[in-house]
């Protein structure tokens, strides 16, 4: 009896202070915009100064509040330790695998006593590993730094690699160049680049130099940070701050390039006469150019158009003297296609893979047995196929795939790999022989037990929306599982920019289950999943429906007893954050918890942003898209003497694709207005940017954190307040 006393004492007091914490309120000094006769009051407006000492003095008191809550919890590392333990199990990871045509294999490789990857290289038969580069060794005698590697690109004949070096969190990057036999960097390094982002590094031919994306500003805070960016030329040796600019809105007037629109230099093969150029702009199909390598690098300016938006190609190839490419022009789904390099007709090409029935064809790779390609059914289900000398032939799968991923050396060559995974099966790399039809396990990491895992099953369904429509759900339990309505449940959601949710061995989602949860992803519109309708459905005007899917499916597994409302909580991150933050305000009765992970909240004034997307989104200078950002802005659909779930809220400081002022502000309204006893926690990472470019443990911690935030709200109890021993 004494016990559940002391219990309850603590209890209260840890009541006492989350409720605390509201006497902690931001300054609110308001702004009132008006948009076409309608007027909107912007209570936080002055959160968005992040160089007044007051805003960040109470980020960082909030997030200083949010730490000491959360060491509360007990099991708060639980998730951390285990990741560790898993890392020490398996010895060692290996990531960002590149292979040269001459069978020179390059990677990251990180030893579980390791915080960070360095960079390793051996001949494909040799199997004799060596060590190429070490981060630590970059800038170390400059104090208070700490590198990673975010992105590797190995020259052709695999003599030569670029290594870009990010640091605590920045997309920003230095690219420096390393002599393999030598294991020399070269002295000039060019700062303030973004490869692993802005699609990579191409190697010239003869291996003399590369052509990569630069910005025009290396300010990350200015609103003009992604705009008018470069295709350059860097020529090895040669000074870096000197670079050639050979496509590009002022390069290239004639081409129209606006300053919003990346133009970018695609992959290409040795043996292609050509280059491809992009002009990237956040949608699914773009307008393409060519140009002939000979001209380009002579300097010449003569790029001619290839494809139009409205052809509806995307994923071209040259093969000799065709563009292969995959079409959704008629096709309500996509279709393989190909058409003449010199006089192209990308609407009335040749279908070399008509439509297949539920079926997306994701991804192909062109080889000299032919084209092999996947397809996924509700982007959750994949297959794999080959297409030879007008054969469509279907090749079965080592084990059933929720997601593949093809790797190859070129046309020239017969070798291709792929990466097989799911929900629940570990990712396994094989190398497959046409002649034999047979998989060859080539795993670059070693393939261990997790006992833990093993009674945790996948199970995919569909769940009629409001209005009909058949949303995937992807649901990871324990197969002996009691549909009570008493499991804990992490729904996670993105949907947006036709990005599908792929299924991958994710431990974190299974170490969520092996603790008595039930995870689900919900694969709501906006999402890529069913194809470009698909992204149509969850897009500017219909963006309501991406949350409004979110809040079907829980209403789903609530009546099927997988689940009750209070054992709910769901997760987003960055526009993830428009799914979870709609969700909340417009049925904060169907959720315990809300995690928004560095989340876009504040859509109304996201065009503002150094990455704000209109063309994604919408624009506040357009009357009806205008209505569309006001009703995805979950910040200004909090309402004041509303009862909303208890929610933790993340930022990283250094954020350059959401800014930290969208979450900060989306924190202090709720505080300000919620009439509940629930914890409003911000969480600002003052190191940190997008999550990306950190070392593991503190991605580990991170994850850690919203899984013992989620548990606690869960009413799990191995994540109950701790009792305080000294009493």
């Amino acid at each position: 009896m004494k016990k559940t006393h002391f219990i309850l004492l603590i209890n209260f007091v840890f009541c006492n202070f989350i409720n605390a914490q509201k006497t902690n309120l931001a300054l609110s000094k308001p702004t009132t915009d008006e948009y076409f006769g309608t007027k909107i009051l912007d209570e936080y407006r002055n959160l968005e100064d992040l160089e007044n000492p007051q805003t960040i003095n109470w980020m960082k008191s909030q997030t200083a509040y949010t730490n000491s809550v959360l060491n509360l919890i007990s099991k708060r590392n639980y998730y951390v330790e285990k990741r560790l333990e898993f890392d020490k199990r398996r010895g060692y990871s290996i990531s960002e695998l590149k292979i040269t045509n001459n069978d020179k294999y390059f990677y990251l490789k990180r030893n579980a006593d390791e915080k960070i990857a360095k960079l390793y290289y051996r001949e494909r038969d040799s199997g004799k590993e060596e060590l190429l580069y070490d981060p630590i060794n970059y800038k170390n005698s400059e104090p208070n730094h700490e590198f990673v590697i975010n992105y590797i690109s190995p020259s052709w004949d695999g003599g030569k690699i670029a290594v870009s070096m990010a640091e605590k969190g920045a997309e920003l990057s230095d690219l420096i160049i390393i002599d393999v036999k030598k294991k020399q960097v070269y002295p000039e390094f060019i700062a303030n680049t973004a490869p692993a982002t802005l699609d990579g590094i191409k190697w010239l031919d003869d291996n003399s130099g590369f052509i990569y994306v630069a910005f025009s500003t290396i300010d990350p805070k200015s609103i003009d940070f992604y705009k008018n960016t470069q295709t350059v030329l860097y020529k090895l040796g040669t000074d870096p701050k000197k670079l050639i600019d050979v496509f590009s809105a002022k390069n290239n007037p004639d081409l129209k390039i606006t300053a919003d629109q990346f133009p970018m230099i695609l992959e290409y093969n040795i043996e292609d006469q050509y280059y491809k150029g992009m002009l990237v702009d956040f949608q699914p199909y773009r307008k393409t150019f060519i140009i002939s390598k000979k001209d380009l690098l002579a300097g010449k300016k003569n790029w001619k158009p290839f494809s139009e938006s409205n052809d509806k190609a995307k994923n071209l190839d040259f093969w000799n003297d065709k563009v292969i490419f995959q079409s959704s022009y008629n096709s309500s789904l996509n279709k393989l296609c190909k058409t003449s390099i010199d006089n192209p007709d990308f609407k009335n090409a040749e279908v070399l893979i008509p439509e297949k029935k539920d079926e997306i064809i994701k991804g192909y790779k062109i080889t000299k047995d032919g084209i092999y390609y996947t397809t996924t059914k509700n982007g959750v289900e994949a297959k794999l196929y080959l297409y030879k000398n007008g054969e469509d032939i279907p090749i079965g799968l080592p084990y059933p795939s929720g997601n593949i991923d093809l790797q190859s050396k070129g046309q020239d060559f017969p070798d291709i790999w792929m990466t097989c995974s799911g929900w629940a099966n570990d990712e396994q790399r094989f190398r497959y022989d046409a002649k034999t039809n047979t998989f060859k396990p080539e795993n670059l990491v070693p393939i261990i037990e997790y006992p833990e895992f093993k009674d945790i099953v996948a199970k995919e369904i569909t769940v009629k929306a409001r209005d009909g429509e058949e949303i995937p759900l992807s649901l990871i339990y324990n197969k002996n599982l009691v549909k009570n309505g008493k499991s804990p449940m992490l729904i996670e959601a993105y949907g947006s920019y036709g990005v599908v949710d792929s299924p991958a061995f994710a431990k974190s989602y299974l170490l969520w289950v092996s603790q008595g949860g039930i995870m689900a992803i919900a694969h709501v519109r906006g999402g890529g999943e069913k194809g470009e309708r698909w992204r149509l459905g969850g897009y500017k005007e219909t963006k309501s429906n991406t949350w409004r899917d979110l809040i079907d499916c829980t209403e789903y597994l609530v009546k099927e007893k997988y689940t009750s409302k209070e054992k709910i909580a769901i997760w987003g991150g960055s526009a993830g954050g428009i799914t979870v933050g709609r969700a909340m305000t417009e049925r904060p009765d169907l959720f315990k918890a809300v995690i928004a992970e560095v989340g876009s909240l504040n859509m109304l004034r996201e065009e503002v942003t150094s990455n704000g997307q209109p063309q994604e989104f919408g624009s506040v200078k357009d009357p009806k898209e205008f209505k569309a950002l006001l009703e995805m802005d979950a910040y200004h659909h909090i309402k004041k003497g509303v009862k909303y779930p208890a929610t933790l809220i993340t930022a990283g400081i250094n954020d350059q694709r959401v800014s930290p002022w969208m979450p900060a502000k989306f924190a202090a309204k709720l505080m300000a207005d919620d009439a509940s006893d629930n914890a409003i926690l911000l969480k600002i990472d003052f190191e940190g940017g997008h999550g990306a470019n950190i070392p593991v443990a503190q991605q580990y911690a991170g994850i850690g954190d919203i899984f013992a935030f989620a548990f606690w709200q869960l009413g799990h109890p191995d994540y109950q307040p701790k009792e305080n021993t000294k009493k």
